[in-house]
């Protein structure tokens, strides 16, 4: 009996630790042509910025593939159709830095908060980004490299 709860024991956890080290794998070519995507910075005031961000296909999105999210800059946002053959993407960011309280007396730096990293879900370059669509229902993702930053119209 001690032999079939190890057996059990391991086929479990062997299984669990799979789905732990699952890793998205990546579309080499999106199913339609990209004309062009870039993005734009504004600073909306001195506390916050936006960056818009745009993806423009040469002829409008086909009916079995729908956008879903965009992951950019440790971001991500769900797109927005402008047209059929132009859709875009906000991130918010503010800008507003926390006081630190620094002092040689431990007890007068209580209530520090300490700083929040945010781990983005894929590791990319300042100029990439992944889009996330589903074709037939099925997710896909797709890496986009060589991202422009356009200056605002």
């Amino acid at each position: 009996m001690k032999g079939y709860k190890t057996i059990i024991f391991v086929v479990i956890t062997a299984i669990s630790l799979t789905f732990c080290a699952m890793k998205h794998e990546f579309q080499t070519e999106f199913p339609q042509e990209i004309q062009s995507v870039f993005y734009q910075k504004e600073k909306k005031d001195s506390e916050s910025s936006v960056t818009h961000f745009y993806i423009e296909f040469k002829k409008p999105l086909s009916a079995n593939i729908k956008l879903e999210k965009i992951y950019f800059h440790n971001q991500e946002s769900s797109l927005k159709e402008i047209t059929p053959k132009e859709f875009t993407a906000h991130f918010y960011q503010s800008i507003t830095k926390e006081d630190i309280i620094m002092d040689s007396n431990p007890a007068k730096e209580y209530g520090n908060k300490a700083p929040v990293i945010q781990k983005s879900k894929f590791d990319l370059k300042s100029n990439e980004a992944v889009l996330q669509f589903k074709k037939d229902n099925k997710t896909v993702f797709y890496k986009i490299a060589n991202v422009l930053e356009k200056p605002l119209r």
